[in-house]
């Protein structure tokens, strides 16, 4: 028998090895890390006022969203002047929520959460569904703290002024040095 005819047969043959293409060349290089010495803190544009978008459909009727940007101020009312689609935000109030006084006097200064506080007023003709989104960055951009909440359960009927507690969890110490905040609204009807 021929040794070519036996190595065929017994699969002693080698396939060649396999052949990798290397990597095309407009493939993105990816830079180097920078260090702390040699890199300044990221930049955070200037806030600007956003319009509002027009109304898309959303998974419960049309959706009208807004978002812009605000000087933070930690513990006292921010007045605003935001009207989307007939609900009027008139202000936020970033604090910790503290019991003062009153028959829980043995919990007096005690701390029970972070919040944004928004009080809105729906100025509309039909009822509003909104949810609510704030981040708050600090002198040098840096992302220190977010909260959400809105309507869980109803609607705001037109006329009504709500109250809601945006609630700050997990990230939040560093919130009384914030510089700037975002907010944005969602609005469904």
């Amino acid at each position: 028998m021929h040794p070519l005819i036996l190595v065929a047969a017994l699969g002693l043959t080698q396939e060649p090895p396999l052949q990798i293409p290397p990597p095309p060349v407009e493939a993105p290089v990816q830079a180097p890390a920078p260090t702390a010495a040699s890199a300044p803190p990221p930049q955070v544009p200037a806030p600007k006022a956003a319009p509002a978008m027009p109304a898309q459909a959303g998974p419960t009727g049309p959706l009208t969203f807004y978002s812009e940007g605000f000087s933070f101020v930690w513990d006292r009312v921010i007045p605003m002047s935001i009207n989307l689609d007939g609900l009027k935000v008139t202000s936020i109030f970033f604090n910790k929520r503290m019991l003062q006084s009153g028959a829980f006097s043995f919990l007096k200064d005690a701390e029970f959460g972070t919040r944004a506080q928004v009080e809105v007023t729906n100025t509309g003709t039909v009822s509003k569904i909104p949810g609510f989104a704030v981040a708050v960055l600090d002198k040098d951009g840096r992302l220190i703290g977010v909260a959400s909440g809105g309507t869980k359960v109803g609607t705001i009927k037109p006329g009504d002024t709500e109250t809601f507690d945006l609630n700050f969890t997990q990230v939040k110490e560093r919130l009384a040095l914030g510089d700037k905040f975002f907010f944005a609204i969602e609005l469904r009807h």
